[in-house]
């Protein structure tokens, strides 16, 4: 697990962009009190998700509308129809932690 950021650093319906080793990652901050961790790049388009709309568990895309879960990175809206990667995600001591191996078989 490598450390990102302080859980302060992600208000709640929020999402910050990350790099770990040239991996760019979205980290949300659902509005279901739970940090997510998603492949920051839409798969309709390539445009940062963390740009994006939090709603529940979904993190949509700011450029056209494509919907992603936030738990299995599966698309909930056109036009998108491939999923992104998802990354585990730990929180310990107020930091969020995350492992570079999607949990979801999505590789970037």
């Amino acid at each position: 697990m490598i450390r990102i950021c302080a859980t302060d650093d992600v208000p709640k319906g929020t999402a910050i962009s990350a790099d770990v080793d040239g991996t760019r990652l979205a980290i949300v901050h659902g509005d279901d009190d739970v940090f997510y961790a998603v492949y920051d790049e839409c798969s309709h388009a390539a445009v940062a998700l963390s740009e994006g709309e939090v709603e529940g568990c979904t993190l949509e895309c700011w450029l056209h509308g494509s919907r992603f879960d936030l738990r299995t990175g599966e698309p909930t809206g056109l036009p998108a129809t491939e999923p992104v990667p998802v990354y585990p995600v730990e929180v310990r001591d107020g930091e969020v932690y995350v492992s570079m191996t999607p949990s979801n078989g999505v590789t970037p």
